[in-house]
């Protein structure tokens, strides 16, 4: 794992830029904002976020709302804590958008030593409506011993 900046502004703009050859880069995700126990993303609904019944695909919404609590929870990582990796997660898809931008909201529903449980909303940006509800357990990962 990386050494991740502490302050959020470079917390955010490490992500941007480490993302763009990941698949949140792929997706076009954008970092809006990230700090301690929430972080907020967007992406502008393209032609490749869709499913062949053109209805935009489930996992483009839960890559949204999973980058939304994983870069979340690295700005929320405990004192001495090196990363995380995801042990669950779940998504209710309650509406749809073919256009426009869509937003995750991401918040820490708790922050333990050895876990973290995030929630994020993702919402379409035109029209307000919930797009979805996700939810996810973060495993904390600290260095071995040597």
């Amino acid at each position: 794992m990386p050494d991740f900046p502490k302050e959020p502004a470079a917390l955010a703009s490490f992500f941007q830029k480490h993302g763009e050859d990941c698949l949140p880069g792929l997706l076009g995700i954008d970092v809006v904002e990230i700090k301690k126990g929430s972080c907020r993303l967007m992406m502008k609904v393209e032609q490749k976020h869709f499913a062949s019944n053109g209805y935009l695909h489930a996992a483009s919404v839960i890559a949204l709302a999973d980058s939304s609590c994983g870069y979340g929870c690295v700005a929320s990582l405990p004192e001495g804590a090196s990363g995380f990796t995801t042990l669950e997660l779940k998504s209710n898809h309650l509406a749809t958008a073919q256009s426009g931008i869509i937003t995750a909201e991401a918040s820490m529903a708790h922050g333990g030593r050895t876990t973290q449980v995030w929630d994020s909303v993702v919402t379409s940006a035109d029209s307000g409506k919930t797009i979805a509800l996700f939810r996810c357990t973060q495993l904390i990962l600290y260095p071995a011993n040597k």
